[in-house]
């Protein structure tokens, strides 16, 4: 398991990193490039955007060290390098709000709160972020492509245990 990776199968990053992914076109890019390696023409096609916007958001998430260039390929005098997420999800800690719209005093055109308390046992708390990461991933893949009515919104989910941890 690589140092970065988590139990959960998260790959652990910086606030830093964390920042790179503060983007829906970057979230979309990871998305693209989760399961299949591919170029940025590639992804810029299957996004529906122009290849150079994606390239400069491919090489801002490279250097950022959230994908991996996985092969390099010469073909007709072209150089096709293939780029592949290190994971599907990313994960940080700390207290800072990595998302400025979904700090508490945002100044948000609309905004939604959905908060409540279960009881459950370890299992179904894994079983309901599974569950979450399978919505959230639903809509990253049913929104890939941008369309001319659409706006931008920030989504964050805290799965949070009520019980303080112990001070060291």
């Amino acid at each position: 398991m690589d140092s970065n990776q988590n139990q959960q199968g998260m790959f652990d990053i910086t606030v830093e990193q964390a920042k790179l992914l503060g983007s829906s076109q970057r979230v979309k890019i990871i998305g693209s490039l989760t399961d299949t390696p591919k170029t940025a023409k590639q992804v810029a096609d299957e996004l529906g955007e122009s290849p150079g916007s994606i390239h400069y958001h491919i090489q801002k998430l490279y250097d950022g060290g959230l994908i991996d260039l996985v092969e390099t390929r010469t073909v007709g005098g072209i150089v096709e390098k293939y780029y592949k997420s290190k994971a599907k999800w990313f994960n940080t800690t700390g207290t800072q709000s990595l998302d400025p719209a979904l700090a508490d005093d945002y100044n948000a055109v609309s905004s939604t709160k959905i908060q409540l308390r279960l009881q459950l046992t370890e299992e179904e708390r894994e079983e309901l972020a599974k569950d979450f990461r399978s919505l959230l991933e639903k809509w990253v893949k049913k929104t890939i492509a941008a369309k001319d009515d659409s706006k931008e919104y920030a989504i964050g989910v805290n799965l949070v245990s009520t019980e303080e941890a112990s001070k060291k």
